[in-house]
């Protein structure tokens, strides 16, 4: 196969090209604007192979992406590219618009014209996978204490959309669309919401990286609130063999939740992060003690927890690495890869915080 990848620079992107190159025979054309999330760099492991081929092109720009299509003639589109930063989302929601939901539509309707073009086994196998996440769903309920009884309710994928932030609902918008292509034109669509991913070549705006590089310098480790928030990781690797399963074996029109199985508060998981660093960086002085609360981001969704019992039945998929072990990778990682990380930095993200303009 050769499949086009939108957003293939970027961290889930990137580790989905990886897999794909690094697991399988099959070709990618990676398909990237390059915005300030998109990095190059997380592909030089396989940046010189012969199945593999860049195109710096806007998904919102329908006329490369014509072209690109024309050029290539990939079996399947995985379609990644997203504005996904809820604070981001929260500062500056119209790039979430034009991106996710105009981008979107534009990818779709670019997709559409050209497998009605294919004939025979190449538009009977043809597949538009298109990449979501859990937060469409809005948040769950947590008992009044916010431990985590079995009984709490999980995300399933017929559970109604209730999308929280401008991004959530950039990209409830966008996963409407991709089901309307389907039902109204026949394109073979695949949908997946995914949970929290995490793990190497992350943008240290979220969460577990600027954890792990605050932690190293020195500074203060920030925490929403109470960090009593609940979230189910996924470790990035895990959720890109899951997506190659989805794209190569999912039933058109259906959707999968992909979850880690990993329930944890945000507080639990800095505290988890700070005992790994003495572990790993030791020091005299604790990483516990740059743990700082500080005012809860607008609209924070208290619980996400993902059911991903269909695509384990369906397609036999399940996540190989545990919430520790996950963890203690990429903070491995982290600290080996200085290079990587300080690169981003120097072009212009310093652990600023984001979306308290609301």
């Amino acid at each position: 196969m050769k499949i086009l990848i939108t957003g293939g620079a970027g961290f889930i992107g990137s580790a989905c090209i990886r897999h794909i190159i690094g697991h399988t025979n099959n070709s990618v054309v990676n398909v990237d604007k390059l915005t300030y999330a998109g990095n190059l760099e997380s592909l030089e492991s396989i940046n010189s192979n012969i199945r593999y081929t860049f195109e710096q092109v806007d998904i919102c720009n329908r006329a490369e992406l014509d072209h690109i299509l024309a050029q290539h003639q990939p079996d399947a589109i995985m379609h990644l590219a997203a504005e996904s930063h809820v604070d981001r989302s929260i500062d500056g929601p119209a790039k979430f618009i034009e991106t996710n939901i105009v981008g979107t539509y534009t990818l779709l309707e670019a997709a559409r014209q050209y497998w009605q073009d294919l004939e025979g086994n190449k538009k009977a196998n043809f597949r538009f996978h298109h990449i979501s996440t859990d937060e469409v769903y809005g948040d769950l309920a947590v008992t009044t204490d916010h431990s985590l009884p079995a009984a709490l309710p999980l995300f399933t994928e017929q559970t109604p959309y209730a999308p929280s932030s401008p991004y959530s609902a950039s990209k409830a918008s966008s996963d409407h669309l991709v089901r309307a292509w389907h039902r109204t034109y026949g394109l073979p669509t695949l949908i997946t919401n995914c949970s929290n991913n995490y793990g190497p070549y992350q943008l240290p705006e979220k969460l577990i990286p600027l954890v792990i590089l605050n932690g190293l310098a020195g500074k203060p480790l920030p925490v929403y609130g109470d960090g009593s928030q609940i979230r189910d990781w996924l470790y990035v690797e895990d959720h890109a063999s899951a997506l190659y399963k989805v794209v190569t074996e999912g039933k058109p029109g259906e959707t999968y939740n992909i979850g880690g199985h990993n329930e944890k508060q945000n507080l639990e998981v800095v505290e988890t992060i700070c005992e790994i660093l003495q572990q790993v960086v030791p020091k005299k002085a604790r990483y516990r003690d740059q743990i700082t609360f500080v005012k809860d981001r607008p609209g924070h969704d208290l619980r996400y927890a993902i059911d991903a019992r269909k695509i384990e039945k369906n397609l036999g998929w399940i996540p190989l690495e545990t919430f520790e072990s996950g963890l203690r990778k990429t903070v491995q990682w982290y600290v080996d890869n200085e290079r990587w990380w300080k690169r981003v930095q120097d072009g212009g993200y310093q652990s600023e915080r984001l979306g308290v303009t609301a």
